[in-house]
């Protein structure tokens, strides 16, 4: 049922979002597409590290801070200062969310480790984002997407047969950890309002690597070894991307009334009865020979012509297309996927992939400058006129030059 307006469930929700990079950002995004008001603490000298990351960038922003950073306020805070002490505190005594990606044992060194914020704010949830978890031998290591890929075996996975190993095109772990974050407090949340207490919440980096495996690990304990499929996948044929006279198709053919259709619009009816190929099993076991009897069809086709034969016949099938192609997407579009703020220009941005009560998450605020509300927060926190001045010209708040001193060695974020 559609509402009067967006349903911001997380409204009245405070997020205090110590992360950097992706995974991190990402998770306190989600927080803010649902409503939560989500301050952002960046290093006064050089904010987010992904501000830098370009070309390209878009006022003076690169594109993966832009993609990150959506409904938050950011204030810079050099956390190593003794000037922070103040500001740190009370915005920890007004979170009811913690979220931090610093490595494990950095937040404690710089005074804001969970016992410290915990002590001060038993219903805080504290959420850390790891790289290998908080516990075990490679508990210290840092750790980003594709390291993290190539160590739980995805890179292994990705790529042509007999071809080298390729990372995903996109920050799958980085991302999917952030989406665990969010779901985490979420889960956390809800269980506050019953216990009345706050508890922490981790998540790491090569978990989500794991969890994206599952079903390649359990094809390896139930006696099959894995390999690269290429545009296919192990255990379904045809599943995969066919040469066409133009291009590639790619086509999933999941079951065996699914494959008799796709037989019949190639004009090849007697495959589906051949009885190497009459079950998905049979199919699996032939599937060099299969993927040769189709792609013998498609080559005759132009690529659009062969998807519009496909999907009258019912079949499922999708041209590989390019980002071009999609961020001009009519179905998208018809979504309300892309959004746009007046603060960032022309530049649209990617809505959250979910509606609640009819409505999408809105774009309210746009990815926020650095210390672009410096002034707003402190005021919200309780400082007078005349403290607010003296901590915006404090060592805690004002730029140190590119290094400064809030965040020492050992403290970089995770993903």
């Amino acid at each position: 049922m559609a509402t009067d307006g967006p349903v911001l469930p997380l409204l009245g929700v405070r997020v205090l979002d110590l992360t950097r990079n992706v995974a991190g950002p990402y998770a306190a995004m989600i927080l803010g597409e649902l409503g939560a008001d989500v301050v952002k603490v960046e290093h006064p000298g050089r904010g987010d590290d992904t501000r830098q990351w370009g070309p390209p960038f878009w006022g003076g922003d690169g594109p993966i801070y832009l993609a990150m950073n959506r409904n938050k306020r950011s204030v810079t805070v050099d956390l190593g200062a003794r000037s922070a002490r103040p500001i740190m505190e009370r915005l920890v005594d007004q979170a009811d969310v913690l979220i931090e990606s610093f490595r494990p044992g950095a937040l404690d060194r710089l005074g804001y480790g969970y016992d410290w914020a915990a002590a001060r704010n038993p219903r805080l949830l504290y959420c850390s984002v790891t790289a290998y978890g908080d516990g075990g031998p490679l508990r210290d290591r840092p750790g980003y997407d594709p390291l993290m890929q190539a160590f739980a075996g995805i890179m292994a996975m990705t790529g042509e047969p007999g071809g080298e190993a390729v990372r995903a095109g996109v920050s799958i772990i980085d991302m999917g950890t952030g989406m665990w974050a969010a779901l985490g407090l979420v889960a956390a949340l809800r269980r506050r309002e019953e216990t009345g207490r706050g508890e922490r919440v981790v998540t790491a980096l090569y978990e989500t690597a794991l969890a994206w495996m599952s079903y390649h690990l359990t094809t390896h304990w139930a006696g099959a070894t894995p390999r690269r499929y290429g545009s296919g996948t192990s255990t379904i044929a045809p599943y995969e991307a066919f040469a066409t006279a133009d291009g590639r198709l790619m086509i999933a053919a999941g079951n065996d009334a699914l494959f008799g259709r796709l037989c019949e619009a190639l004009g090849l009816p007697g495959l589906a009865a051949e009885e190497r190929f009459r079950g998905n099993a049979d199919r699996v076991r032939n599937r060099d020979a299969l993927h040769v009897a189709i792609e013998v069809a498609t080559t005759a086709w132009q690529t659009e012509a062969l998807a519009d034969a496909l999907v009258a016949a019912g079949v499922p099938c999708s041209p590989i297309r390019s980002v071009p192609e999609v961020a001009e997407d009519a179905q998208a579009a018809a979504l309300g996927m892309f959004q746009r703020h007046p603060g960032l220009g022309e530049m649209p941005s990617v809505g959250l992939p979910l509606r609640i009560g009819g409505e999408r998450p809105p774009l309210r605020q746009a990815p926020p400058k650095r210390g672009e509300h410096n002034r707003e927060v402190l005021a919200e926190l309780g400082f007078a006129a005349a403290e607010v001045e003296a901590l915006l010209e404090s060592e805690a708040m004002g730029a140190t030059g590119p290094g400064g001193t809030g965040e020492p060695g050992g403290a970089s974020g995770q993903g």
